[in-house]
């Protein structure tokens, strides 16, 4: 007959080891968590944000008189595109007449032909983070519910996106009364094709040619330059 006193010793150590190992085994279950972080939903909205693109693309296009200049903005990563430009309220060629001696009533989103890229002359994009677009996006909606009047001698469409353009930072021609092909073709030279509103280095630094390309060419080679 076994000891009472041993058998009681032996359910203690048993009872000891187990719960050793399930201490052991939360352990590691509680290390494993720690290691893998969870993604939250929200997280991977705020990155999917963070890598978003945005711009403003000044447009000029053909129209029935000298033509048209607006703006494109939005995000390049998707479809939507929002349109701002200054235009008399009216598909009549009257109020255009008479605007270029008095203001006229006006609108400031798109008109017929912005959307189409057949009809495009000119066109300068220029990208920004976020931040910034969310400042000069504001300031567009606000240039469309402030500007009700439009004259082609004091304030017309090329006058509308020249304010925008010095909103961004940008260097503008200052001459209103361009053509909306010439202006945003000025608009870009003058800013030297940048790219970017807030790192204009950064486009001039990809615009310059590499190391091999600056290396002289071979004899043979510039011979042929030469007579050509």
């Amino acid at each position: 007959m076994r000891d009472p006193r041993t058998k009681t010793r032996g359910l203690a150590l048993g009872v000891s080891l187990c719960a050793v190992a399930i201490a052991a085994g939360l352990q590691i279950q509680v290390a494993n968590a720690q290691d893998k972080p969870a993604a939250t939903p929200a997280s991977a909205q705020a990155q999917t944000n963070s890598k978003a693109v945005y711009y403003v693309d000044f447009r000029a296009r053909t129209a029935a008189s000298y033509g048209h200049a607006f703006v494109w903005y939005g995000r390049a990563d998707q479809k939507q595109i929002e349109v701002a430009g200054l235009h008399p309220a009216s598909e009549s060629v009257i109020p255009y007449i008479i605007g270029h001696v008095l203001p006229v009533p006006s609108e400031t989103g798109k008109s017929y032909g912005d959307l189409d890229d057949d009809y495009v002359t000119a066109s300068y994009r220029v990208y920004m983070t976020e931040p910034e677009a969310k400042r000069v996006f504001a300031y567009i909606r606000h240039l469309q519910a402030t500007r009700p009047l439009w004259n082609g001698a004091i304030y017309n469409c090329v006058a509308f996106i020249q304010d925008i353009a010095r909103e961004m930072g940008l260097k503008v021609p200052g001459n209103h009364w361009m053509y909306p092909e010439d202006w945003v073709n000025r608009l870009k030279e003058v800013n030297g094709g940048r790219r970017y509103m807030s790192s204009p280095a950064v486009a001039q630094a990809s615009s310059k040619p590499s190391a091999s390309a600056q290396k002289p060419a071979a004899p043979a080679r510039q011979t042929a330059a030469v007579s050509y």
